[in-house]
């Protein structure tokens, strides 16, 4: 279902999925409230886990910005952690610091799609040449979701 919400706007998905998603998730909680697992089964333990996470699991349906898994999250920070076995070598706060600041800037020009090459690149050319010391309002010309970077660093 949500595939064929995925062109609508925020709030014409949330009308949609309250249409459509709602009734389905209310006989999933139906269903679950029939059953009556062995406590200290799979089955139980999966039972009361989603019994204790049922109003997290219905968040989506408030908010049409919201997305029902928190898959596009995970993968954005799958390489990150990967990579954190291999940053030893940051042995220090500033290292580490200086990591995650590279690690935000690539993750966020790659939800932005930019070639994150270019991008970088780019803030390489054009940071020393600015007063952003003095205007840090300057920086928002180079931020991943500002027009004239997407037509540079697509």
């Amino acid at each position: 279902m949500e595939k064929d919400l995925a062109d609508l706007s925020p709030e014409e998905r949330k009308i949609k999925r309250l249409e459509l998603e709602k009734p389905v998730l209310e006989a999933f909680w139906c269903w679950i409230d029939t059953l009556n697992p062995l406590k200290d089964s799979r089955l139980g333990k999966a039972v009361t886990y989603a019994k204790n996470q049922r109003k997290y699991m219905e968040n989506y349906l408030l908010d049409g910005r919201c997305a029902l898994s928190n898959n596009l999250a995970e993968n954005s920070i799958r390489p990150f952690t990967i990579g954190r076995k291999n940053w030893e070598f940051a042995n220090s706060v500033k290292g580490a610091n200086a990591s995650a600041t590279v690690y935000s800037i690539i993750e966020t020009a790659k939800v932005n799609k930019l070639n994150v090459f270019k991008y970088l690149r780019y803030l390489l050319q054009e940071i020393p040449n600015m007063d952003f010391k003095n205007k840090s309002e300057i920086l928002d010309q180079l931020l991943p979701w500002n027009e004239n970077i997407k037509k540079i660093c697509k």
